[in-house]
């Protein structure tokens, strides 16, 4: 099936009993064994079958085979939030005393994660200095164990070159790991431009209506976890934890996401509901048609933007000049993200100004639902930043973040042109008070 049929059909048939057609929602804590030796063999991880929804549910099934599907992987763990699998999808990989590399360029409760959380577990972040392909490559060292970008940064919009950040991490035997939160499997998939592993916020563009909180694991089943045995022990050792399971040996191109399930949501437990499970796979249903509108929608309000005076500046990939154009062309086939920043003239008062005075766009932290949402970064997501990390990050005093939604576009201006006269009025006011003078 295409992608957009896999979206609306993926990872489900017709219930054999009642001839559902929607996804029902299993909402059960635990599933009868047929008997000991059958509870036996499903512990074991020889038998298919459900033992506990911490673990596994039939409804949290479905979602996870969609989105492998529509990322072009093997397999898929899902979870209760995108920063709950980006934390076990980095802590599958790395031990203590090891590192991960990883772009400067984060989303800012992930910066948090690497910079401040892992390394509490003896796990640092090598920052390196920039984007670019070499920088990365230089930041990897003996210890490393994954490379890690956002293949559109939240918020910088900056996009990753996975092509070359794929074979820099792989020249050191290591994987790439990509949150494709943003980009979503519409307009990117990374597994096929050589990502071994791809994250998800599930809450953002993949649910799109901002009612349910959800991460993802893709698991692209082709990194060859085996000939790697001793950089990756916990795949290639017996596991003393799960009677000596090996699960390179067992499981092979679904090693990862095996352990994933195995260790990390079985003992640490940020399981996704069922109930949660439904409504995301019901937002995934309609995710290609409403990319194509915010694409769309975002184009009309970038060129809104950059042509008013109000507006100091505007950083859309979609435009010729911005240096990540190419990689629009190469990654994204032309389409450039309905995420977008720019700065308000006045600096820091002017930003906020601006955000106050919005009305038809919400003031909030989340991204990708169907309404136009708008964050200011360095009073938000980024404060807890240093102002020279937050430069780094892409973030600057004034700038505004916008998740452009699926509204009419003409009532997305409107509230916009309305929010800059309030945000600017204030200084021209100054600026001929103090000319008068």
């Amino acid at each position: 099936m295409r992608k957009e049929t896999i979206a609306v059909h993926g990872g489900y048939e017709p219930d054999p009993t009642t001839g559902a057609v929607a996804v029902p929602i299993y909402q059960t804590v635990a599933y009868a064994f047929d008997s000991a030796e059958h509870g036996a063999a499903l512990f074991n991880l020889e038998a298919q079958g459900y033992r506990y929804s911490r673990i596994s549910n039939p409804t949290n099934a479905v979602l996870e085979r969609r989105v492998a599907d529509l990322e072009g992987g093997v397999d898929a763990l899902s979870v209760g939030s995108g920063q709950a699998a980006l934390t076990y999808a980095l802590l599958n990989v790395a031990q203590a005393g090891r590192n991960i590399v990883s772009v400067p360029q984060l989303y800012g409760t992930t910066h948090t994660l690497l910079a401040h959380l892992l390394p509490q577990w003896g796990i640092n972040a090598r920052f390196a200095a920039s984007d670019q392909p070499e920088d990365v490559e230089a930041a990897i060292d003996g210890d490393t164990r994954a490379v890690f970008c956002e293949s559109v940064g939240n918020p910088a919009g900056n996009i990753a070159d996975l092509v070359p950040l794929a074979e820099a991490a792989h020249r050191h035997g290591v994987p790439l790991i990509v949150d494709n939160t943003v980009a979503t499997p519409v307009l990117l998939r990374p597994i096929d431009h050589g990502a071994d592993i791809v994250v998800h916020s599930l809450t953002k563009f993949m649910g799109g209506h901002g009612t349910t909180m959800g991460g993802i694991v893709v698991d692209g089943g082709r990194f060859a976890w085996a000939e790697h045995g001793e950089r990756f022990p916990q795949f290639n050792q017996p596991d003393a934890s799960y009677h000596g399971l090996v699960y390179s040996e067992h499981f092979g191109r679904t090693a990862y996401a095996a352990r994933l399930r195995s260790v990390y949501l079985r003992t640490t437990g940020a399981v996704l509901s069922p109930l949660s499970a439904f409504l995301l796979l019901q937002g995934i249903e309609s995710v290609f048609v409403r990319v194509e509108r915010h694409v769309q929608n975002a184009r009309r309000v970038a060129e809104f933007l950059r042509n008013d005076t109000r507006v100091e500046w505007v950083n859309y990939a979609g435009f010729a000049d911005n240096p990540y154009y190419p990689l629009v062309q190469r990654y994204l086939g032309g389409q450039a993200c309905s995420l977008l920043t720019f700065g308000v003239r006045g600096g820091y008062a002017g930003g906020t100004r601006f955000y106050d005075a919005l009305s038809l766009v919400k003031r909030l932290v989340n991204l990708g639902d169907a309404k136009s949402l708008a964050c200011h970064p360095a009073s938000t997501t980024h404060r807890q930043m240093p102002p020279d990390v937050q430069r780094n990050a892409g973030v600057t005093p004034e700038m505004i973040r916008l998740s452009v939604g699926i509204e009419h576009v003409d009532d997305i201006l409107a509230d916009l042109d309305q929010a800059l006269d309030a945000a600017v009025s204030p200084m021209f006011s100054s600026e001929r008070s103090r000319h008068v003078a």
